[in-house]
């Protein structure tokens, strides 16, 4: 008997998960690899070719339906890969480099998109029409679901909450502008953090002990438990950050909750109850209190290829 399976990818600045995904959302197989967003996408295209043709081989009764793909920057309409900040590929038509390789339909996303989707169908979301998906990771990203259906705009590129200005003369961002939330509220913007607070304490016992072009959340966090007052600092300024760009974009689409995914989610109420308190603080039409920051509880990684598996799942119907 023969069972029919999208394949999500779930493409990140620093890893990317692809997964085999029936349509009641049950994941057969899931693999994480590094991204190696330095190299040509060439590379990380066959790397993925490789392994999900070594599986169909092993594993006959799997029949492949499709592919969906959640990406930065990546474009629904055109399906291209534009420019995306975090990966130096250009601009990418990945959704033909795949169908070269695959006899199916292929279908592209922006990452957030695709983590928004996961939510709605398979997760927290399911009984919501207005929310926003964060996610968390080398950068910011987020999808946005309004009266029930998700947000594209008119050229793809609706929900870049990353990129919003929160400081006017701040931080540089990979976009190219300045004072973007990304900047603050990501990977790369609690390194930048970290940095600076280095440079102010040098002498700081816990800050000599971070990789500086690698910052692990969990060592944070352990800090953080353990009543550092550095750590706890370090996402007090983060969550601060964090919710002021999301008091933007509440007081712009009043959604009923935010949903964060990705790896620095994981730090949860460390960085969410501070983030609640600036979002709170800046919250009008008395919406303070009301909206809720909610930690995804599906699977690490499975959020993004969930969401790009329902691209295929969704054409069919």
């Amino acid at each position: 008997m023969t069972k029919s399976v999208a394949l999500g990818i779930d493409i990140g600045g620093t890893n990317t998960v692809y997964g085999f995904v029936g349509k009641d959302g049950h994941v057969h197989h899931h693999k994480e690899i590094p991204t190696h967003g330095s190299n040509p996408v060439l590379d990380l295209v066959d790397r993925i070719e490789n392994r999900v043709q070594s599986y169909l081989i092993e594993n006959t009764a799997i029949v492949l339906s499709g592919i969906g793909i959640g990406a930065p920057n990546g474009n629904h309409y055109t399906g291209c890969i534009q420019d995306p900040p975090n990966l130096s590929w250009g601009n990418v038509d990945i959704v033909s480099l795949f169908k070269e390789r695959f006899d199916c339909d292929v279908i592209l996303t922006n990452d957030a998109n695709a983590a928004a989707l996961g939510e709605k169908h398979y997760g927290a979301a399911k009984e919501m029409d207005d929310f926003i998906v964060i996610t968390l990771g080398t950068g910011l990203g987020s999808g946005i679901f309004s009266g029930g259906r998700l947000l594209y705009g008119h050229d793809g590129f609706a929900g870049e909450m990353g990129h919003m200005p929160i400081e006017s003369e701040g931080r540089d961002c990979n976009c190219g502008n300045r004072g973007c939330l990304e900047s603050y509220a990501s990977a790369r913007g609690i390194r930048k953090t970290v940095k600076e607070l280095l440079n102010e304490t040098p002498e700081d016992e816990f800050l000599q002990t971070i990789d500086g072009e690698r910052v692990d959340g969990t060592v944070i966090d352990n800090a953080f438990d353990a009543g550092n007052e550095t750590a706890q600092k370090i996402y007090q300024y983060t969550g601060k950050k964090l919710g002021q760009g999301l008091a933007q974009a509440a007081n712009l689409l009043s959604p009923e909750a935010f949903l964060f995914y990705g790896g620095f989610s994981n730090a949860g109420e460390r960085l969410l109850k501070p983030a609640k308190d600036a979002m709170d603080a800046h919250l009008i039409n008395g919406n303070s209190g009301t909206i809720n920051l909610i930690q995804s509880a599906l699977p690490q990684g499975h959020a993004g290829i969930l969401g790009a598996a329902s691209l295929i799942w969704s054409s069919m119907t």
